[in-house]
C-alpha cells in the first residue's frame, strides 16, 4: 500500500532530510518497512511524488507547487536523489505508491495538484467502480475537467475540489479546508450506503494550499482502525549518528516544525504521536497543530472501551497497519538503534 510523509515548518527543509537520508525515510520504507508489513505487495514500488512551495515568495513564478513525478520505483530514481540535496522548502508532499486502483502512470501518481492545492491518499475506496458514475454526475466542469488519471484517490480529490466554495481561489482559511474536507468525507459515505457497499473504506486524506494543512486518519467503521497515520514535532529534525538516525529535538515550547507519516521516519519512541482514528489534524498558518473528532456515525469516542477494541485485521491485510504482537520484535532487529514507536 501507498505511504506519505507531510512536512511544514518555520524554515525550509532540504528534501533529503524527508526522502533519502534518514534509514526510515519514505524512500526506505518503500522497500523496506518495519512497521507496516505488506505481505501481499511488500514494496511500495509503483512510482512516487513530491510536492513542495517555493521558500521565497516569486510573482513571474506564481504561487502554485512544483511536482516531481515518476513510474520508476523511488529508491532506484537518480534524479530524486540529485533534485533532494539541491531543494529546500518549508513545506513538502511526499509519496511513494503501491497500485491497487488505477494503472502505473505519471498521471497516477500523488501529490494531484489543482491551483494552489495538494492532495494525497492513502487507503482505498471500496468498490469504487459502483460510485464513479454519481461521484462523476455530482461535480461541476472545473473539478471533473482537473481529473488526469484513473484512480480513485483523484476523483476524491475532484469531489474534495467540488466542496470549495471557490476551488480557483487565490487563498483558503483552515476553516475551509477543514469544512470541505468533511463533506467530501460524508458524501463518499452516502454514495457508499446508496450503492449498498459494506466493505469499509480507508480514507487518510491530506491537502494543502501552501499555508495550511488538513489530514485525516478515517475508516468508514465502527469496529475496525483505521491506517496507521503519526505526527512529530519539535524544533529541529536532523541526524545524531552515522547511518541515517535522525530525531526530533525540542529546544522550547515552540513548534518550529510538524510532520505527519503513514510509518515513522524515526525509531525515538518520543518523537511521534498516533493520531486518533477517525479524527482530523489541522496545522494552521502560525503551526498550531488542532487534532478534532470526526463525529458521524462511524465515530467512537477514544474513552469508550470500543474504541480500545477496533480490530486491525482489516487494515493489516491491506498493509496499512502493523500487527501489534509483531511490533514487540521490531527493535531486535539490525539496525535499530532505538525501540521503536508503537501501538496503543
Amino acid at each position: 500500500m501507498c505511504r506519505f510523509v507531510i512536512y511544514k515548518g518555520t524554515s525550509p527543509v532540504q528534501l533529503s532530510h524527508l526522502l533519502t537520508r534518514p534509514c526510515h525515510s519514505i524512500i526506505n520504507q518503500a522497500f523496506d518497512s518495519r512497521l507496516r508489513l505488506d505481505r501481499r505487495r511488500p514494496m511500495n514500488g509503483d512510482g512516487f511524488g513530491v510536492g513542495w512551495y517555493d521558500s521565497v515568495s516569486d510573482e513571474e513564478l506564481g504561487s502554485q507547487p512544483c511536482i516531481f513525478t515518476s513510474v520508476t520505483p523511488a529508491w532506484n530514481n537518480v534524479n530524486l536523489t540529485r533534485l533532494a540535496e539541491k531543494i529546500k522548502s518549508p513545506l513538502v508532499f511526499g509519496h511513494v505508491r503501491a497500485t491497487t486502483a488505477g494503472s502505473l502512470s505519471l498521471d497516477n501518481c500523488h501529490p494531484f495538484v489543482h491551483g494552489k492545492l495538494m492532495f494525497m491518499h492513502n487507503g482505498g475506496i471500496a468498490d469504487f467502480h459502483l460510485i464513479k458514475r454519481k461521484l462523476q454526475g455530482d461535480l461541476p466542469d472545473v473539478a471533473f475537467n482537473m481529473v488526469q488519471g484513473n484512480t480513485d484517490s483523484e476523483w476524491a480529490f475532484a469531489l474534495f475540489l467540488a466542496k470549495l466554495p471557490d476551488p480557483n481561489a487565490r487563498s483558503f482559511t483552515p476553516e475551509v479546508l477543514r469544512k470541505a474536507m468533511l463533506d467530501t468525507v460524508a458524501s463518499l459515505n452516502t454514495y457508499a450506503e446508496e450503492a449498498q457497499i459494506t466493505e469499509p473504506s480507508l480514507m487518510n486524506f491530506c491537502v494543502t494550499d501552501g499555508e495550511s494543512v488538513v489530514v485525516t486518519r478515517y475508516i468508514s467503521s465502527r469496529t475496525d482502525e483505521a491506517a496507521s497515520l503519526w505526527f512529530s514535532s519539535g524544533t529541529n529534525f536532523s541526524e545524531y549518528a552515522e547511518g541515517g538516525h535522525y530525531k526530533m529535538s525540542k529546544a522550547d515550547k515552540r513548534e518550529n516544525i510538524i510532520m505527519i507519516a503513514s510509518e515513522p521516519l524515526t525509531f525515538e519512541r518520543a518523537d511521534w504521536m498516533e493520531i486518533k482514528t477517525n479524527h482530523m489534524v489541522v496545522i494552521t498558518p502560525k503551526m498550531n497543530l488542532l487534532q478534532i473528532p470526526i463525529i458521524d456515525k462511524f465515530y467512537v469516542s477514544p474513552s469508550d472501551p470500543a474504541a480500545l477494541a477496533r480490530r486491525t485485521e482489516f487494515a493489516q491485510e491491506k498493509g496499512l497497519l502493523a500487527p501489534r504482537e509483531e511490533l514487540k520484535v521490531i527493535d531486535a532487529l539490525p539496525g535499530n538503534r532505538r525501540q521503536p514507536v508503537t501501538s496503543r
